[in-house]
């Protein structure tokens, strides 16, 4: 199991300064709407992936009237010792991230060294909204725990791109040689087919976790299924773009592809979307980031660290406590929860956990 000792942040949001230290397995980060308490949980999501949850702007982090910031953590880990994290962003936008004191040459590198999974209530989205909020989900997922998976998937949309702009090209001027066209759609199909491959067998170990966990939080089994859908299990991609290839000349870009793979949730055979009542999408949210949480444990072998934002909102009593109960079940686990309630974060807290910890913002 891994742990966060100590987290350190300048400049980072609304923070100037804090320097914090975690002593036990359960942490509540408690105070008022706009003190900081989310943007403690998303320092800590910043040192385990080297961005944040919530933009993909590291501009945006930096707090109002400076030039920069820095978030350091100490991790305690079973096999390596204390392992010291800082990320850094420059006054000039350039961004460092160092593990003991030793940077990165690649970010990507440390995807996966300290898992964390995270939960918070604009994540609604992976039901309500489309199909590339669920995709990036699972990329996430399983970059987690498959190295290769984040190279695969760059390249696949920079070719992506590439082959677009060729296919544009193409539109306006027929006569142009096809064999640009021929070699970007061969790297697209390599890499393509690799991602679909890897999504299929993770989807694979996914889809019984998660119906067995949407029971467990207070749902029926009966009325909920998760499938995995994409264009390639009808035929091998190469065979698909070449079906589809005047209809993306005309269309100006690629038609078809894992670009366009979707979870499919169902709630009694009808969209979740449109169809589920709002403790059923909370039901299947919860399920779907505790699947994550559940594969990355059983995969990477290191408990990830559990980031849960103002979860407990709209969660009624039973679910929240069919929630606790299977989380009591996962220790060692540690886990940082953020409300506004403080009795209410308290008593979950003492659920979880006899030695927890409550941190005040204001």
């Amino acid at each position: 199991m891994h742990r966060l000792q100590q987290l350190q942040l300048v400049q980072f949001k609304n923070h100037s300064f804090q320097k914090i230290s975690f002593l036990g397995n359960a942490v509540g980060i408690c105070g008022n709407n706009g003190t900081g308490k989310t943007n403690l949980l998303d320092a800590i999501y910043y040192l385990c992936f080297t961005k944040s949850y919530f933009t993909n702007t590291d501009a945006l982090l930096v707090q109002h009237q400076t030039a920069g910031f820095r978030v350091e953590g100490v991790f305690e880990t079973a096999h390596d010792g204390p392992q010291q994290i800082v990320a850094i962003l420059r006054e000039t936008g350039k961004k460092e991230v160092s593990c003991n004191g030793e940077q990165y040459k690649k970010l990507a590198a440390h995807i996966g060294k300290f898992p964390a999974v995270m939960v918070a209530p604009d994540d609604i989205a992976l039901i309500n909204e489309g199909s590339e909020v669920r995709r990036k989900w699972l990329d996430v997922a399983i970059a987690q725990v498959d190295a290769t998976y984040l190279q695969q998937l760059s390249q696949y949309n920079k070719v992506l791109l590439q082959r677009n702009s060729f296919l544009k090209l193409l539109r306006e001027y027929p006569q142009q040689n096809q064999q640009v066209l021929h070699i970007l759609t061969q790297q697209l199909t390599d890499a393509g087919t690799a991602i679909f491959e890897k999504r299929t067998q993770f989807m694979a170990q996914l889809e019984p976790i998660c119906l067995d966990l949407y029971q467990r939080f207070g749902g029926n089994a009966a009325e909920f299924s998760i499938q995995y859908q994409s264009a390639l299990q009808e035929q091998p991609f190469p065979q698909l773009l070449e079906q589809n290839l005047q209809r993306d000349i005309f269309a100006e870009r690629t038609t078809q592809g894992i670009h366009k793979d979707d979870l499919l949730l169902h709630i009694n055979q009808l969209p979740a979307k449109n169809h589920a009542s709002q403790g059923q999408k909370k039901t299947i949210l919860f399920a779907l980031k505790m699947t994550e949480f559940t594969l990355l444990k059983q995969q990477l072998g290191i408990t990830p660290l559990l980031l849960l934002d103002d979860v407990f909102e709209k969660l009624d009593e039973q679910r929240l406590q069919n929630f606790v109960a299977w989380l009591q079940q996962q220790q060692p686990v540690q886990v940082f929860i953020t409300d506004t309630h403080a009795e209410r974060l308290q008593a979950v807290l003492q659920q979880i956990d006899a030695q927890y910890q409550l941190i005040e913002t204001k």
